[in-house]
């Protein structure tokens, strides 16, 4: 793997570390929505991701991450179409899809 793919590798593990550290104290869904610096880090951490992750997939290093396409589609809407963002929809990510993207970006460095 070469390490402009390791760089965004890791890219993606600090970005999923601030979302963490950002929503410590955040523990619902009613706090986040309602807590416009926070939201406003974690999407920015979330178009980081996304971004790492549409540059990790043009390394051709023969790794092919899991959901990668709607990584990238979630932070072009994030970018592009920002005004159509739900709240749910981040919080859900933050929820489900970041525990799963971060065991398999941690598989992944070690190789």
């Amino acid at each position: 793997m070469t390490e402009r793919a390791r760089k965004y590798l890791f890219d993606i593990l600090f970005a999923t570390d601030m979302i963490e550290d950002f929503l410590k104290s955040t523990t619902t869904f009613f706090e986040y929505e309602n807590d416009l610096k926070t939201k406003s880090a974690v999407e920015r951490q979330l178009g980081i991701i996304g971004e790492a992750v549409n540059k990790f997939e043009k390394e051709q290093t023969g790794y092919q991450l899991s959901y990668s396409r709607e990584i990238v589609n979630f932070r072009n809407r994030l970018i592009h179409a920002y005004d159509s963002i739900d709240d749910s929809v981040v919080w859900a990510i933050k929820t489900n899809h970041l525990p799963l993207l971060r065991v398999e970006i941690e598989k992944l460095s070690q190789q």
